[in-house]
């Protein structure tokens, strides 16, 4: 690994768009995974960070999309560790309810991009590369699980900034859901 691409962390951001507010009888499920889910994700292999409201346990009070649109936002040391978290642990199964509590998809509705070591990425900033996404499709600016870049890549081309511009990271908070990159079975492919 060279030194431009040894400090760089995955950050991912996805949205979903809720079928019933989280306190109707019809999301209380989803709503009783959400801790064990965290929980599990703040404890897996190569967790670095994920976004919370302050004074809460998640970010699902947080809707810079609109009323019905939570977002999860969260940085990993490695793809790897990503996936396997959101693909080879108990993240999987919620993932197969998701039609419970979620619209379907009809744009790209999650992106990942490199960022330095210790940056933790703003809302804001994860929005912005969902939409360049969504206007210009996969880059090393900002991709998903089905048209990866290598953090090399990205900074060959110029979009892995080399220097932190926010603090290290508290220690463990997390994130819960990400799309598909192969077909697994009762999960529907990333739309890109």
């Amino acid at each position: 690994m060279t030194a431009a691409t040894h400090a760089l962390h995955l950050a991912q951001l996805n949205v979903a768009a809720l079928t019933h507010p989280l306190d109707d009888p019809r999301t209380a499920p989803f709503v009783e995974l959400l801790d064990p889910v965290n929980a599990a994700a703040d404890a897996a292999p190569g967790f670095v960070w994920r976004l919370v409201e302050e004074g809460a346990a998640d970010a699902t009070a947080l809707r810079p999309m609109g009323e019905n649109v939570i977002v999860n936002l969260s940085v990993w040391q490695t793809q790897e560790a990503l996936w396997e978290f959101t693909y080879r642990s108990g993240h999987l199964e919620v993932m197969r309810r998701r039609r419970e509590w979620f619209e379907r998809h009809v744009e790209a509705h999650m992106v990942l991009w490199w960022v330095p070591a210790g940056h933790l990425p703003t809302v804001g900033e994860a929005l912005e590369r969902l939409a360049d996404l969504r206007a210009h499709g996969p880059s090393p600016r900002a991709f998903t699980f089905a048209s990866a870049y290598t953090a090399a890549e990205a900074a060959r081309h110029g979009h892995a900034p080399h220097e932190a511009s926010s603090p290290a990271p508290p220690p463990a908070d997390h994130t819960w859901t990400v799309p598909l990159a192969t077909p697994i079975a009762g999960v529907d492919p990333v739309v890109s």
